[in-house]
């Protein structure tokens, strides 16, 4: 994997739009699910440990053990809950006031790969679903299992300026559209309305690309991309 196949790891990645009870109300779970051709122990290291977590995902400081806090640089912290090596990963996921929760689920694969399985489960307000949907924290996974993809090949990115740039690049733009139409499709799936749906994928793709999508007949967006941080924390 490399900077030149974005679109290859979108197509690699299954994406599940669902629902999960949590402390009695219903939760809207973000589910990503993908292999990779990496051994379990070597997977599982790279999702818990401070220096490989900043080398694809973002800075991470804290105490990174069961029980102890964490924060990601600039992003969301949170409490280990969960932590069974080298299979779950469990932790809150609080960002703006906001708590959720994100699991991750590893297991073998044949040819010594591994299945990798990421669920953010999350109260979601009415209104803000129906004007953001699942890609609103969709879109920013699958840019986090590209820089997972990159960083257990051996092709990570130099850094936090390297990422940005590269977001900010037509590529860059082109993955986050591409995969707001993934998490579009996904949404469609669970049987919403098909009009809203579009409506909503069309408002949080302008959001992270601060363009409207390239298609004909999308929804009115917020072409400044001032919609971007509400989309994040839906």
């Amino acid at each position: 994997m490399n900077l030149n196949e974005p679109l290859t790891q979108l197509g690699m990645v299954d994406r599940e739009v669902a629902t999960r009870t949590v402390d009695g109300r219903e939760a809207k779970a973000t589910v990503l699910r993908q292999t990779y051709d990496a051994p379990i122990d070597d997977v599982w290291e790279a999702c818990t440990t401070a220096d490989r977590i900043g080398r694809w995902l973002t800075p991470v400081s804290g105490d990174l053990r069961l029980g102890g806090r964490y924060q990601l640089q600039g992003n969301a912290g949170g409490v280990v809950e969960t932590c069974e090596p080298p299979h779950l990963l469990g932790v809150t996921w609080e960002y703006g006031g906001d708590v959720t929760w994100v699991e991750v689920r590893l297991s073998p694969a044949e040819h010594g790969g591994t299945h990798f399985e990421l669920r953010h489960i999350a109260h979601v307000d009415e209104e803000r679903w129906a004007e953001f949907g699942p890609g609103a924290v969709g879109i920013g996974w699958d840019m986090a299992l590209f820089g997972l993809s990159l960083h257990l090949s051996g092709n990570e990115m130099s850094g936090p300026e390297e990422a940005a740039a590269w977001t900010a690049s037509d590529d860059g733009r082109l993955f986050t559209g591409t995969s707001g139409e993934r998490w579009h499709d996904a949404h469609l799936a669970t049987g919403e309305d098909p009009e809203k749906v579009r409506a909503c994928a069309d408002r949080t793709i302008t959001a992270y690309t601060a363009q409207p999508p390239a298609r004909e007949g999308n929804a009115d967006g917020n072409a400044d991309g001032s919609a971007g941080e509400d989309a994040e924390r839906a």
